[in-house]
């Protein structure tokens, strides 16, 4: 029985698999380089931005929240 290897190998189809294989890294480190590098005001800017319906609200207060969410129980 034949493997994978030697039907690729025999097709000639070699050369995409290692074209394939140095896409994925290119992209996977372009990807990992931009995540690492992007500062955390853009993201939390983006984070809001399925929300954001256009008016500024201020980040709420973490205390007030908490005894806000305490009262209404």
């Amino acid at each position: 029985m034949k493997s994978i290897a030697d039907v690729v190998g025999a097709s000639g189809l070699a050369g995409y698999a290692e074209v394939a294989l140095l896409l994925f890294f290119l992209v996977f480190v372009v990807v990992s380089v931009r995540a690492l590098a992007t500062n955390r005001a853009a993201i939390d800017r983006a984070a809001r931005l399925p929300l954001d319906d256009g008016t500024p609200v201020s980040p709420p207060d973490r205390a007030s929240a908490t005894v806000s969410s305490v009262r209404e129980s």
